[in-house]
């Protein structure tokens, strides 16, 4: 809904924001007329060839554990391959202890991310270099905040 994007923009970055929805971009734009984010509508899985390891900080917080489990190896794939050389990935998402597959539909999404998947962006060349824990406030579910170098 753009929050995060908005909230990158005030701290001084260059902000480029994505979905594959037409209709959420415009809700953005929408939210935030007078916004220095440059939204977008693309498709992660064929980004622009120019975004190829060409982005110094790349968030990805929460899109992968709402997606399917059959999608997640080429989301985290895509996702590696946006940040450059020297860049820094922030992964924020809901943690399971359990390499177990989580529970059906009636249980998520969000499907909470594992370890064995956690370690495919280092497998893509990404060094994690912090992880915290952390519960919502709400409703105390563990997540990680996870950062990676390229």
């Amino acid at each position: 809904m753009g929050d995060d994007a908005e909230a990158l923009a005030e701290l001084g970055f260059q902000v480029t924001a994505f979905d594959i929805s037409p209709t959420a971009i415009a809700w953005c734009c929408q939210r935030f007329p007078a916004s220095k984010v440059h939204y977008q509508v693309a498709d992660l899985f064929k980004p622009e060839p120019t975004w190829q390891r060409g982005f110094d900080f790349v968030l990805e917080s929460r899109t992968i554990q709402s997606l399917p489990l059959n999608l997640r190896t080429a989301t985290i794939q895509a996702i590696a391959h946006l940040v450059a050389p020297d860049g820094i990935l922030l992964v924020i998402a809901r943690s399971r202890n359990s390499e177990a597959e989580p529970g059906g539909l009636l249980n998520g999404p969000p499907w909470p991310l594992s370890d064995a998947e956690l370690s495919q962006f280092q497998a893509l060349g990404l060094t994690e270099v912090h992880r915290e824990e952390f519960r919502d406030e709400t409703h105390q579910i563990a997540q990680w905040l996870i950062e990676y170098r390229a």
